[in-house]
C-alpha cells in the first residue's frame, strides 16, 4: 500500500539550523539516507510556501492567486511517498524523518490506488 507523508517544518528548520555545524551535517545525511530508503518512491523538500500559485476555477475561468491555498503555518514543505505493507509500518517509517524530533510534523495518508 502506498502512503503519503507529508512533512511540516513547523519551525523545526530554524532548531537544526542553530545546530552546529557537525550536528546539521549528521541531520542532513540522515534526511539523505531516509530518501535513500527502500520503500520510498519519491520524496522531496519543497521551495518556500511564499513561491506557490493557487489556482481557482470561477465562472469556467481560471483565477491564480500568489502564495499557498492554506493558512500560513500550516502549509507543506515536503513529502515522501512510502510504499509499506500496511499503516503501522508507515507511522514507524514516519517517526524516523528527522524534522518530527524537532517539533515538526509527519502526516501519513493512504493513498487510493486506481
Amino acid at each position: 500500500m502506498k502512503f503519503l507523508l507529508q512533512v511540516r517544518f513547523n519551525g523545526a528548520d530554524n532548531v537544526i539550523r542553530e545546530l552546529s555545524a557537525g550536528e546539521q551535517q549528521k541531520v542532513t545525511a540522515e534526511f539523505e539516507a531516509i530518501r535513500q530508503s527502500s520503500g520510498v518512491l519519491d520524496g522531496n523538500q519543497l521551495q518556500a510556501a511564499g513561491t506557490a500559485a493557487t489556482v481557482r476555477m470561477d465562472g469556467g475561468q481560471a483565477r491564480v492567486t500568489k502564495g499557498p491555498a492554506v493558512e500560513a503555518g500550516t502549509e507543506l514543505d515536503g513529502y515522501y511517498i512510502y510504499d509499506a505493507p500496511d499503516l503501522d509500518a508507515a507511522i514507524a517509517f514516519a517517526a524516523r524523518i528527522p524534522v518530527a524530533r524537532f517539533g515538526g510534523t509527519v502526516e501519513v495518508r493512504p493513498m487510493l490506488e486506481r
